[in-house]
């Protein structure tokens, strides 16, 4: 007689939701900064390309009051763009994310701000998911704040 198996996942949540999975730590606090450092240096590096524009760089960390990853991108009419970049892998928290983003915006007194999200399995910049809200996307192509 065959026997059905049942297979059980144990979950141990820890901070930021990094997790272990069957004893598997899929990413832990140092790796989960150091992915996150190198996305961001990947989307500053791409923008700076993309847009011609050498005053796009990762931004230094501000402490409490944060000003995003990436300074030095501007609206079509020169307003500051706030980036908040993310990598989860894959994982979006779109609504968090945003909530983050116009905080940043609001520290750093720039006219837009928005999430920049690397997609599962794409290694390109180029291919990230940008989040923002509708009215986010009319200050960017309208250049109201």
């Amino acid at each position: 007689m065959l026997r059905p198996h049942i297979h059980l996942l144990a979950f141990t949540f820890r901070r930021n939701n990094v997790f272990d999975c069957l004893g598997v730590v899929s990413r832990n606090i140092a790796s989960a900064k150091k992915a996150g450092a190198t996305f961001e240096r990947a989307v500053a590096d791409y923008l700076a390309d993309a847009l011609n524009d050498d005053r796009i760089e990762r931004r230094v960390r501000n402490g409490s009051k944060d000003r995003g990853d990436v300074s030095g991108v501007r609206t079509a009419f020169g307003g500051r763009v706030v980036l908040e970049c993310k990598d989860y892998g894959g994982v979006f928290h779109v609504g968090e994310w945003l909530k983050e983003a116009e905080t940043e915006r609001g520290n750093d007194d720039a006219d837009v701000g928005l999430v920049v999200a690397k997609r599962r399995g794409k290694s390109d910049p180029a291919e990230a998911a940008v989040f923002m809200t509708l009215e986010t996307f009319a200050r960017l192509v309208g250049g109201q704040r």
